[in-house]
């Protein structure tokens, strides 16, 4: 999926799902059927198909996870996470916010940070989303710049540094917003899940300031740059569009 081939990705592991369950008897290796469906709903996730089934699929390895605890209980939080993922893409932001703060609680009662930061801070990134779905930006900017200082990875900067974008344009704060998206645009090329992301939420803050024709061209990068990656169907896809069609007309 690194590559951005996810729909290789997932017919691979919908495969190997289809090849374990046709064979007769006990698996030896009953975590493979799970770990492969878990794969597969990941790249279903990433390349951004929107369907019913993304959401059930999610739900069905949870509740499988939840049983046996012990063996998959090192993907169950981010499994969990995922779900919330796709209630966000879904418009049902509440619901999203009261899994993100789940999977927050849980990984405090884990009570180990240093192992567990990348996934909070993960959770943090998507609970900040469910709130800015909500109009709740004031509280997903103080999440953002609270952890900015924690992320030492590119890719979680990234993503708090697109929240942050997001709030304070929600806020009304385009020039700040804009500053923050160049910042963004600093770090190395972001991986094909997140492709355009940076730009579409440049382009509303330009939109914001009223610079139609750069707004416009932004959105442009941010369209043609998700293109080459995502489904169609991609809400992504779909907002920038819809971008697009505010930007007043040449």
């Amino acid at each position: 999926m690194e590559e951005g081939r996810f729909e290789d990705a997932e017919a691979r592991a919908r495969a190997l799902v289809a090849a374990r369950r046709s064979r007769r008897g006990r698996d030896r290796r009953p975590g493979t059927v799970w770990y492969a469906a878990y794969a597969a709903a990941l790249a279903v996730r990433a390349h951004g198909r929107q369907g019913p089934s993304v959401l059930a699929e999610f739900e069905a390895l949870i509740a499988e996870a939840e049983r046996t605890y012990d063996f998959h209980h090192g993907l169950l939080l981010p499994a969990r996470l995922n779900r919330a993922w796709v209630l966000i893409d879904e418009a049902r932001p509440a619901e999203a916010e009261a899994e993100a703060r789940d999977v927050l609680r849980a990984l405090a009662r884990r009570a180990r940070p240093a192992e567990d930061r990348q996934r909070e801070l993960s959770a943090l990134v998507c609970l900040g989303h469910t709130l800015c779905e909500q109009g709740r930006h004031e509280e997903s900017e103080t999440i953002a710049r609270h952890s900015l200082p924690r992320a030492d990875e590119d890719h979680l900067v990234r993503s708090l540094r697109i929240l942050l974008v997001r709030s304070l344009s929600g806020l009304g704060r385009h020039e700040e917003a804009l500053a923050q998206s160049s910042e963004a645009q600093a770090l190395p090329e972001p991986p094909p899940y997140a492709a355009g992301h940076v730009e579409f939420r440049k382009a509303t803050a330009l939109h914001g300031l009223g610079r139609a024709a750069e707004a416009r061209a932004e959105a442009g990068r941010a369209l043609a740059a998700c293109e080459r990656y995502l489904h169609p169907t991609h809400p992504r896809i779909t907002a920038i569009h819809a971008l697009l069609s505010r930007i007043t007309p040449r």
